[in-house]
């Protein structure tokens, strides 16, 4: 490989990092918008105030936002994704237990839709511009617009 091409890969991994970062504190920020928090979905309506500070407190919850969220950032950069507020697990075994399904869902889907989406792209390139083409063009935007 050569330099350019190099920095083209380090260009194209920083930005990347950039961007898991950024998406990351966004949804951090949004999620500390909404209403209630994992105490009172762990502990649900009928806990107690004093319970709830307890929970609060036990999950960091009682910290500023900002010193949650580098908790947070610190603690994945470590591989250690905590514990569920939920279930009491730690969330690595919780991710490893449901990981295989997802592969295979993830597989099924590809074998699936990777033929026909190369068959459909080959057929549309052929007749480019005919009304076929439209038609592709218009369920695929279509398609993808809806999910």
């Amino acid at each position: 490989m050569n330099g350019a091409t190099l920095s083209l890969i380090g260009r194209r991994l920083a930005a990347a990092v950039v961007t898991l970062w950024l998406v990351s504190a966004v949804i951090f920020l949004i999620t500390g918008l909404l209403p209630g928090d994992a105490a009172e979905a762990a502990l649900g309506q009928s806990a107690t105030p004093e319970t709830l500070a307890a929970l609060r407190a036990q999950l960091g919850l009682d910290q500023p936002a900002h010193v949650r969220y580098l908790r947070w950032l610190s603690q994945l950069i470590t591989g250690d994704l905590g514990v569920s507020a939920m279930s009491g697990m730690p969330v690595t075994n919780l991710i490893a237990t449901r990981l295989p399904a997802s592969l295979v869902l993830a597989g099924v889907t590809a074998a699936i839709s990777v033929p026909i989406a190369l068959t459909l792209g080959i057929v549309s390139a052929m007749r480019q511009g005919s009304l076929l083409d439209r038609g592709f063009n218009l369920v695929t935007i279509s398609l993808v617009a809806v999910f």
